[in-house]
């Protein structure tokens, strides 16, 4: 009887401890949440002199990438003194020469008053129109755009007055001329939308997501329209309360949500979502473990976050459809400020694969943030991150955009390559020390389209950029113990070579002109495994197509390279 008693004592206590625990992890999740939130405290500011204050606009163009900056004036300019940032895009899918991009917009650096700023493309990002700010001289942010089945955009913006918490969605019928008055959304702080393009019974559904700690209708952070945006509906708590996060929608219709969550990455899922007779309902809460958590206030991004959780399902009618894809910068536990660590579910969300990190860097100094991922019509994957890992030391946060694809559902990964000059995402502060929460991506089969922010131009401004993929860059050399990259790309006077190896192997290097004559060559002692940089003077160098190749461990990858 006492061994009985002592037995059932025990597991008291034990259970005891274990809704302590838990309750403790609420408590430690919700405070996170409420350390970011938007908020006007500055009154809003004109520019004072848009018309003179101007430059050339930012353009950058190689033989994988092509940038346009998209917050020009009427003149094609960039406008000296304002600042853009935390992009969204969306693009018609029957008719992808129509791409709208969303932004917060801020006039004047010198107030961090924020309006819905956009800009339209009509012949598919060659050019771009910025007409102002949607619901101009009103306080909005976290702007995310989506594109229903008949091509109608919807823009998402927050607002926050006096501490109250709520989004409106306005439309455009004719490709981002013209917006209507937009209808009142529910939601609050850091919300995302996605729209159903399947052709399921959920077709054209809205659906949005938000933090539930900074909102109107506590504790619901979801919502959706099942009338195209006519009417939204009555808010709805998502089981396991993401945050800081996106929504995919499966083949089927079903509704998936990421974001952080009480240990790494939460994922939700509702089955019934997509049905406008039931109230919105959900099967599957689950924690992923990334080997880290989602995080803020890093060197690079002071009063920001280091990016927020993508999540994507495969459409593509393949081995891999349905498989459900989660990707984010994550402050390591092994005390990494930020990796980029991927993970993937085959059973609808239910059970995870061991987190993998994307970015090839090995240090733990460097900081891989705003990782971002998209899922291709074909399901090849795409991500995209800034990356200090070429940031001299005396400018540990300086940034460049990185890039890197996957085709065997992210198994194996290409070699990181990287597509933008270093920049200071210090400079053109919108008197707030952050460059924005997030960037946004699409692909299709060729490539991937991104909306991102960088200061290239002397300012926080919005650039959309065509990925290309690079046809020499196969999976095949991605799965080899030898990667590599090469930037510039085209180059004129230097060619710097990125690669890593996973064993310890001596490395020749040779650049050889179209016709196969070598005309550089370098031999590189083992050096163990790692991730290595050479660096060429190519200055002599005729201009025209060559090729890098190297060798190491019995294997060998070669890479394209234009020199102007």
């Amino acid at each position: 009887m006492i061994k009985k008693i002592l037995l059932i004592s025990i597991i008291v206590f034990l259970t005891a401890l274990v809704s302590i625990a838990q309750d403790s992890k609420v408590e430690a999740m919700r405070a996170k949440q409420m350390l970011h939130k938007e908020q006007p405290t500055d009154a809003y500011l004109a520019h004072p002199n848009a018309r003179e204050a101007v430059s050339k606009a930012y353009y950058y163009r190689d033989a994988m990438v092509e940038t346009h900056q998209v917050n020009v004036d009427a003149n094609g300019q960039n406008i000296i003194g304002d600042a853009a940032n935390e992009p969204s895009l969306s693009i018609d899918t029957a008719n992808p020469e129509r791409i709208i991009i969303g932004w917060r917009q801020f006039d004047n650096i010198a107030s961090n008053f924020r309006q819905a700023g956009y800009a339209y493309s009509h012949d598919g990002g060659q050019s771009w129109t910025f007409p102002g700010s949607i619901n101009a001289g009103v306080f909005r942010s976290d702007p995310v755009i989506d594109v229903d089945s008949e091509g109608t955009f919807y823009y998402n913006s927050l607002t926050s007055n006096n501490g109250t918490y709520t989004c409106k969605v306005f439309r455009s019928y004719d490709g981002g001329v013209s917006w209507d008055e937009g209808v009142e959304a529910k939601g609050g702080d850091k919300q995302w939308m996605v729209i159903d393009r399947t052709e399921g019974p959920g077709r054209d559904n809205n659906y949005s997501f938000w933090t539930m700690s900074w909102t109107s209708c506590y504790p619901g952070n979801f919502t959706r329209s099942v009338n195209k945006g006519e009417s939204y509906g009555p808010c709805v708590a998502v089981a396991g309360e993401p945050y800081w996060g996106t929504l995919a929608v499966g083949p089927d219709g079903e509704l998936y949500i990421a974001g952080a969550g009480w240990d790494g990455i939460q994922v939700s899922r509702s089955n019934n979502a997509k049905d406008p007779l039931v109230t919105t309902s959900w099967e599957m809460n689950t924690d992923v473990y990334m080997d880290g958590q989602l995080s803020y206030g890093a060197n690079v991004n002071p009063g920001g976050l280091l990016g927020q959780a993508s999540i994507a399902v495969d459409h593509s009618g393949t081995a891999s459809h349905g498989n459900v894809y989660v990707l984010a910068s994550v402050e390591r536990y092994n005390g990494d400020p930020a990796d980029v660590m991927f993970a993937r579910s085959i059973d609808g969300g239910m059970s995870w694969s061991e987190a993998r990190r994307i970015n090839q860097d090995i240090s733990f100094t460097k900081t891989q943030w705003f990782g971002t991922m998209s899922i291709a019509p074909n399901g090849r994957l795409d991500a995209v991150w800034l990356d200090t890992r070429d940031a001299p030391a005396s400018q540990s946060r300086m940034s460049a955009l990185y890039y890197s694809w996957s085709d065997d559902q992210g198994e194996t990964w290409s070699p990181n390559q990287r597509i933008s000059e270093l920049f200071d995402p210090h400079i053109g502060w919108p008197n707030q020390e952050k460059m924005g929460d997030y960037f946004h991506m699409i692909s299709d089969n060729q490539g991937a389209h991104l909306a991102w922010a960088n200061t290239l131009n002397g300012g926080q401004d919005v650039y959309y950029t065509r990925i290309a993929l690079d046809i020499t860059a196969t999976a095949s050399a991605a799965r080899s113990s030898i990667l590599g990259s090469v930037y510039p790309n085209p180059a004129s006077q230097f060619l710097k070579l990125t690669y890593q190896l996973k064993n310890a192997a001596d490395v020749k290097i040779s650049l050889s002109d179209a016709y196969g004559r070598t005309v550089l060559e370098k031999f590189v002692p083992a050096q163990g495994s790692g991730t290595f940089q050479e660096s060429f003077d190519i200055a002599g160098l005729k201009g025209g197509i060559y090729f890098c190749t190297l060798s190491a461990d019995n294997q060998s990858g070669t890479l394209k390279v234009v020199i102007q």
